[in-house]
């Protein structure tokens, strides 16, 4: 049987940080099957999932925590469970409006309120083009429960596009 990891990274960035993580994880003979990494603000942030053999994952694990004497802080969980792919109807939120805080906490909260599990949520700011006034962008992608109403989803998000003064869309398989 084999063992999952999931592994946040986080530290001041600097070159080979990547490379540390993934020797280490190799040398252990552990399959990297997905990541996001980004530098923020001068920082390196990262999550990782990796696969190995159970018989394997201690000696992973010691591996993984030596980083820590190279200036990183690591959270490392193992799952024995199979990665869920459930998502019953797969959809994409999409926003994009003037920067302000509570953007991202009003939107979930609203998915939260359908009962919508967040996939993944990227996000960034940037200058607008004519006015240069900051510009947030966020693409989420999320499953929405089978008995959801999406009419109802559609009406509140759409009513937080107005509060918030931003466009909402979503997209995909938002049969139901």
């Amino acid at each position: 049987m084999n063992v999952s990891f999931v592994i946040t990274v986080l530290g001041p960035d600097r070159p080979g940080l990547v490379s540390a993580l993934a020797t280490r994880a190799g040398n252990c003979g552990a399959n990297w099957l997905e990541s996001n990494m980004a530098q923020l603000a001068g920082q390196f942030a990262g999550i990782v999932r990796l696969d190995i053999e159970e018989h394997r994952a201690d000696a992973l694990e010691t591996a993984l925590r030596g980083l820590e004497t190279e200036g990183l802080r690591l959270t490392i969980e193992r799952s024995t469970a199979p990665a869920s792919t459930d998502t019953p109807r797969p959809t994409t939120l999409e926003v994009i409006g003037h920067d302000r805080p509570g953007i991202v906490r009003d939107i979930s909260a609203v998915l939260a309120r359908h009962g919508a599990s967040i996939d993944r949520l990227d996000s960034f700011c940037e200058s607008a083009s004519f006015s240069g006034e900051p510009l947030f962008r966020a693409r989420i992608a999320l499953h929405l429960p089978a008995a959801l109403s999406l009419a109802s989803l559609q009406t509140d998000l759409e009513a937080l596009a107005d509060e918030l003064m931003v466009d909402i869309s979503l997209a995909g398989d938002t049969a139901g």
